[in-house]
């Protein structure tokens, strides 16, 4: 059994060639000059220096104007690489206003923002912001120090004890704040006027991207609206898992039994959904309050200052109001690696996991001491509690099930299957054992699933249903593309740009865009 399920290669590939392509377009000084321009004239009109590269990011670029006193930042997401970009633009906005509006959070502020008509050229949707000025992130604080900049890194063993539980503390104060927010829905927040919010549109989470971009799920598949409890959004990320399995069009399975393994996986796992066993034990909250919940808050977008306290943070997108399961259990970054990717193996992962918990949680009781201390948080919202319940029980695997699509088997088959179905013999073959659990529908269902996938594996064909932003560059990377080389097949998800601070191309990045580096005037 694969760590992970490999990505549908023709469309990774093609969305590849798309953001790379995309991305030269800001070497060319008659684009960066105007957009230089742009950002002045919203921000601040006098004492500008230089207009450059800020960073390339898995799913953004972010540009920096620097004025002889302070910075600041025009952000664009990446076509190719974000699926929604407009949407996801819009929320995010709304929520980053929203959480300065209500938590005490150091997030930019946002001077102006708008849609790719609104932007010069209509280079694509826009956010431009105050730069947060700061010394490194908590990544740092958290990686090994001979960590190559191009892998993915990991809790540095040797992390000094006292150093990790103040850096964990810093953390947790966030998640803490998060948490406080109130919401009646599940879904996406809502600017309605300057001090008014609503959820008002469907949540935005980082596997509906990845499903569309890098699975070739149909967009028609996914949720529309917002969601008024915990079971309704559980059975719908459940469903997701099965469309998944079902529209990927490429490199989706290893074997006919591997297809009947995923298949068994997900078809019981949708069962466990539709009878509420998967959020039982939050029922209470099953229809709210809600709260906060950024599927991208981790240690690289966390900024520090030399001290390595916070001083702002950054990267709200997918970040939207969800069930109390999610911010009830711990998170997975205390490793800096996820389980699917560590080279020792899932079982390795969660052991050294459990024993970084109890620092956690620690630094988090601490946390949670304190603002009761100082009156900000109530006995009944520390996280502490629920976060040990949610790791000793197994719901913390239940909600990365969910979260990680392209890890689902590998988190059923061994975390989640024997806690609802009993023991099997062997983890590579209880899908076998668990096949009386199916009705002869199902079974048929199965089988015809896998005819299909076997024949579709004679063939290779991009079934891509991108934005339009996206599919208005297809020609332009496909002409460039043609003087490169190489086919991505069959690739298991790597997403080392997702995970680290900075896209391992941004090095050579920021070396052509110092060709275009602007000093003023920028314009005239």
């Amino acid at each position: 059994m694969q760590p992970r399920m490999c990505y549908d290669g023709a469309a990774w590939e093609k969305s590849e060639e798309i953001a790379d392509t995309w991305v030269t377009l800001f070497f060319d000084p008659s684009i960066s000059r105007p957009i230089g321009d742009f950002v002045i004239q919203h921000h601040k009109l006098d004492d500008a220096v230089q207009f450059e590269l800020l960073e390339k990011g898995a799913f953004n670029i972010s540009l920096q104007m620097k004025y002889k006193v302070g910075s600041a930042v025009i952000r664009f997401p990446i076509p190719g690489a974000t699926m929604f970009p407009e949407e996801k633009t819009r929320y995010e906005v709304a929520t980053v206003r929203y959480i300065k509006d209500q938590t005490s959070i150091p997030v930019p502020f946002i001077y102006h923002w708008g849609s790719k008509k609104d932007c010069p050229l209509e280079v694509g949707p826009f956010m431009i912001m105050d730069y947060i000025e700061h010394d490194s992130s908590m990544y740092d604080v958290f990686n090994y120090p001979e960590c190559p900049y191009a892998e993915r890194g990991r809790l540095d063993p040797n992390i000094d004890e006292d150093i990790l539980e103040a850096a964990y503390g810093e953390m947790a104060g966030v998640l803490l704040k998060l948490a406080k927010t109130s919401l009646p829905r599940i879904g996406s927040v809502t600017q309605m006027d300057d001090f008014t919010w609503e959820v008002a549109n469907r949540p935005l989470p980082m596997t509906v991207n990845e499903l569309v971009q890098l699975a070739s799920l149909p967009q028609s598949c996914l949720p529309t609206t917002p969601f008024d409890s915990a079971s309704l959004y559980f059975e719908s990320l459940a469903n997701l898992l099965m469309a998944h399995l079902k529209n990927q069009r490429n490199d989706a399975i290893q074997s006919a039994d591997d297809c009947r393994r995923k298949f068994v996986a997900r078809c019981l796992f949708l069962k466990l959904a539709r009878e509420r066993k998967l959020n039982k034990r939050w029922d209470i909250y099953d229809q709210g309050p809600f709260n906060l919940w950024g599927d991208d808050f981790r240690p690289a977008n966390v900024l520090i200052n030399k001290e390595k306290n916070i001083v702002g943070i950054v990267d709200f997108e997918f970040t939207y109001a969800a069930p109390v399961e999610f911010s009830f259990a711990p998170p997975w970054w205390l490793l800096l690696k996820r389980p699917e990717y560590w080279p020792d193996g899932l079982e390795d992962w969660t052991k050294l996991f459990d024993r970084r918990l109890q620092t956690f949680l620690k630094a988090m009781v601490q946390c949670e001491d304190d603002a009761i201390e100082k009156g900000r948080l109530s006995e009944k919202d520390r996280l502490s509690g629920p976060m040990r319940e949610s790791w000793d029980s197994g719901d913390f695997w239940i909600l990365y099930a969910v979260l990680r699509n392209f890890a689902f088997d590998l988190v059923y088959w061994h975390k989640i299957d024997h806690r609802f179905f009993g023991p099997s013999d062997n983890v590579e073959d209880a899908w076998r054992q668990r096949l009386d659990l199916l009705d002869d529908t199902e079974k048929e269902e199965m089988e015809r699933l896998v005819a299909q996938k076997l024949e579709k594996r004679e063939t290779r064909v991009l079934a891509w249903d991108p934005d339009p932003y996206t599919l208005s560059h297809i020609d332009i990377a496909k002409t460039m593309a043609a003087k490169g080389n190489g086919q991505t097949e069959g690739k298991e998800g790597d997403e080392d740009s997702k995970e680290k601070p900075n896209d391992p191309d941004t090095q050579q990045i920021c070396e052509g865009v110092a060709r275009l580096s602007t000093s003023v005037p920028l314009s005239g």
